[in-house]
């Protein structure tokens, strides 16, 4: 069965063909710059090598046509016409409290998913344009919607509400909802795997770090705790947005300055973070250059980087009354030595032991224990496969069977 994997942004539409009885990906790549006059299409070859294609298009539409153009392309493509797409998978941000798993898109979940709209503006409307270009394109082809949200939707209301009003959940349904969750259903099923161990029966501590991060803490296979919330800007320093600030900091800072709430989001969310304290780039590899040509502030945020996971992971931990595994991923987790030892060796007390030799060569999209084999707490690097997730899901509703958590 070859499923169509779509990831639509404001501007882009990330995609992956995948075969996935065999979970071969016949390709990938992505559209960028969607409406701008120099709007491209970037695939990925079967060498390994990647080429970028000038497109004229205005519009999602057009996006996903040239996708589907690239597809079956006589030089570049892998499919002979678009009849050999049997599913489109798509991820969706926010399924807010209507979704706890993936679901098939009919009508009423598209309506369901614009109710969303209010709480996820910049993410789910995007989303939809993905799901209806295929609407417009392949009318008679299934397609799933997967949620970034579902998988927390298992979390207890002491570790979801927010201590405000009542009736602000209620009336507005503000509370935590997590995001990441596909990245971390695949990597915390995936490392109990790797180290031979039952799933629903181990104390996980999932690190999804990148420009993007988030932990989420999972016991018995069940997501209790994650530190993004309603948005995504909550919880870790990550490379644009902020994380945990105080409320106040920000009421004061849109008084001084008479900032707009459109403006204050705009600063919290692209201007915060790693890039705002640096000053440099929001991209780990620039910042540890810039430390190892001196820059204090680049030290500083990668600090201040290190200290929140540090804490969070800490928190986790005392949460669930101890930790089996602690499993990085994403792209910093996957990638930099660096960081990964500074947080482990803060975490002896808790009872790891830290193979460095070990986790100087876990990098790269390898997969590896960088722990001692006498570590009581098992950590491991597990790079992130949402697209797979996605496909699967995509294949099991598609083909009537019951996903599996």
């Amino acid at each position: 069965m070859n499923i169509l994997v779509l990831n639509c942004g404001s501007s882009s539409a990330k995609y992956k063909l995948i075969e996935i009885k065999q979970n071969h990906t016949l390709a990938e790549g992505g559209v960028e710059k969607i409406g701008l006059p120099d709007a491209f299409i970037k695939l990925k070859l079967n060498d390994g090598s990647k080429k970028e294609i000038p497109l004229n298009i205005t519009d999602h539409i057009g996006a996903i046509k040239a996708i589907l153009d690239a597809l079956t392309n006589a030089e570049h493509g892998c499919i002979k016409s678009f009849d050999e797409i049997d599913a489109v998978g798509h991820r969706v941000v926010h399924g807010g409290e209507k979704f706890s798993k993936s679901m098939l898109i009919t009508p009423e979940v598209k309506n369901m998913i614009k109710e969303c709209y209010a709480i996820a503006p910049l993410h789910n409307p995007v989303n939809m344009m993905g799901i209806e270009a295929i609407d417009h394109i392949l009318p008679n082809v299934p397609q799933v919607a997967v949620f970034d949200t579902a998988f927390h939707q298992t979390m207890p209301p002491k570790a979801y509400m927010y201590p405000l009003p009542m009736k602000y959940y209620y009336e507005d349904h503000v509370r935590r909802y997590g995001f990441h969750g596909t990245s971390h259903r695949y990597v915390s099923r995936r490392v109990c795997d790797v180290l031979g161990v039952p799933f629903k029966d181990q104390k996980i501590i999932c690190c999804h770090i990148g420009n993007g991060a988030s932990i989420t803490a999972i016991q018995d296979g069940k997501s209790i705790d994650t530190t993004m919330g309603l948005t995504p800007v909550e919880g870790l320093m990550m490379g644009t947005r902020a994380g945990d600030v105080d409320p106040g900091a920000i009421f004061f800072l849109m008084e001084k300055h008479n900032l707009t709430a459109q403006q204050m989001s705009n600063i919290i969310n692209k201007q915060s973070g790693v890039l705002g304290i640096t000053g440099v780039s929001s991209d780990m590899r620039e910042v540890m250059a810039a430390i190892e040509a001196g820059n204090e502030r680049a030290k500083l945020a990668l600090e201040m980087y290190e200290h929140r996971i540090i804490k969070t992971i800490g928190a986790y931990a005392a949460e669930m009354n101890g930790v089996d595994i602690i499993a990085f991923t994403g792209g910093v987790g996957e990638n930099q030595t660096d960081t990964r030892e500074a947080v482990c060796k803060s975490l002896e007390f808790i009872g790891v032991k830290f193979d460095r030799e070990a986790n100087e060569k876990t990098v790269r999209g390898r997969e590896g224990l960088i722990s001692t084999p006498d570590s009581r707490v098992k950590v491991v690097v597990v790079p992130t496969d949402e697209e797979y997730m996605i496909a699967r899901d995509t294949e099991a509703i598609v083909e009537g069977r019951e996903i599996i958590d």
